[in-house]
């Protein structure tokens, strides 16, 4: 059986030419970098270069504004809670329901600790009404934190206007962005987003091992240390560094940079599967359709199947993906992403989530565009909606329209 892989927005298999980089750091050159001796400071000089391949990445003009982290959760929690510790009398957050559980959860426990949380809404395609946050702002708000795309869906948002706006309500209002999801599919370039003072990112989404990412602190930005101990990162993160994977962070950042004039092949694989999925499903929506998204990501809402069936389905056959229900430990609840789209009650529980990446090729397309419907069309003929016959739902089927409870 061919085995497809199509949920690269999870994790990102390592790249041969990282996982190259990275094994002298596991076997010869395995000395700390804050040692003395001449080896030492060889693995020092590596973990810089690989800090100044991802500053190149981000567009950031200081590659010393990048310190590494164990990942976008540590790096998210380190930017929230250390902008909170650094100005104490700011009591006031503003994000959006969409982020990442490793942003959205951390404000959320901020505002268990006394802090005001907004959480701006997003409409049916996932897109934010900068209204909205005009009108949230306030002048004690310490930063608003908005992903620069979202890991579900793929929809992009519009940083660049966000932080345009919370630099006119205040300069003093930091701005942060999760850019796990974006980097490596789509250009980022900080010296275009000069309102951005915080960014995150993480390695094992662009083919880089599990367990490095990495955080970008505009110079001047009030941000204490999460991590307090040693001197390394410049006191800005105390523990030995991860150096072999920082190193396949840096590899697999020269190699995203390179890769990103090639995006548009991606989005062509990814519009294809789109196309060819549409024409043969009926009642199939795509959620964050109008909305500029990630050239690797679909998201569809297949009404009146769940998608843990879905998955289950598709593993059978080989292929691997992801569903927008949080299908883990007996629990049916639907994202909360789609949930704060409003998707359907009929398709919240059924939506499908495909994520290709270079090594997507179009047999791996092609693969998922002829099992794909059979699936759905098999377990629609088991559905109490469905009326096979027809292919089309019962007359007595919950509305397509109505949203989720």
């Amino acid at each position: 059986m061919r085995r497809v892989y199509a949920d690269n927005n999870a994790t990102t298999a390592i790249a041969p030419e990282v996982l190259e980089a990275m094994l002298p750091f596991l076997r010869e050159r395995f000395h700390n970098p804050s040692s003395l001796y001449a080896a030492a400071g060889d693995v020092t000089r590596a973990i810089e270069h690989a800090r100044a391949a991802v500053a190149a990445l981000v567009g950031a003009a200081m590659p010393g504004e990048l310190t590494f982290t164990s990942g976008a959760t540590e790096a998210n929690n380190a930017a929230l809670r250390g902008a909170a510790r650094a100005r104490p009398t700011r009591r006031h957050i503003v994000t959006t329901a969409v982020e990442h559980p490793a942003v959205l959860e951390v404000c959320r426990d901020l505002e268990r600790e006394g802090y005001d949380l907004a959480v701006l809404p997003v409409d049916r395609g996932g897109r934010l009404d900068l209204r909205d946050l005009v009108r949230a702002l306030r002048p004690d708000t310490l930063l608003v934190s908005v992903m620069l795309a979202n890991n579900e869906t793929g929809v992009i948002f519009p940083l660049a206007d966000v932080a345009r706006i919370a630099r006119e309500t205040s300069p003093d209002i930091l701005v942060h962005t999760d850019a796990t999801q974006a980097l490596g599919k789509i250009p980022v370039d900080l010296a275009s987003l000069p309102g951005v003072d915080m960014l995150s990112l993480s390695g094992h989404k662009l083919h880089a091992p599990k367990g490095v990412g990495a955080l970008y602190a505009r110079r001047g930005a009030a941000v204490r240390p999460l991590l307090i101990g040693g001197h390394q990162e410049n006191g800005r993160r105390a523990g030995t560094e991860n150096a072999a994977s920082i190193v396949a962070l840096g590899r697999a950042c020269e190699l995203a940079r390179d890769h990103l004039p090639h995006a548009a092949d991606v989005a062509a694989r990814r519009d294809r599967l789109e196309t060819a999925l549409r024409t043969a499903i009926p009642c199939l929506e795509i959620n964050g359709e109008g909305a500029p998204r990630l050239p690797n990501t679909l998201n569809l809402a297949c009404h009146y199947i769940e998608g843990e069936s879905i998955l289950n389905e598709l593993d059978s056959a080989g292929i691997c993906a992801s569903s927008g229900s949080a299908c883990t430990s007996g629990s049916l609840e639907p994202s909360h992403v789609l949930r704060a789209m409003h998707v359907p009650f009929t398709a919240v529980h059924g939506s499908v989530r495909f994520s290709l990446s270079r090594y997507t090729d179009d047999a791996d397309v092609d693969r998922i565009a002829s099992v794909f419907p059979g699936i759905v069309r098999a377990l629609r003929r088991i559905s109490p909606y469905w009326d096979s016959a027809k292919d089309a739902p019962r007359p007595d089927a919950p509305s397509m329209t109505a949203a989720a409870p």
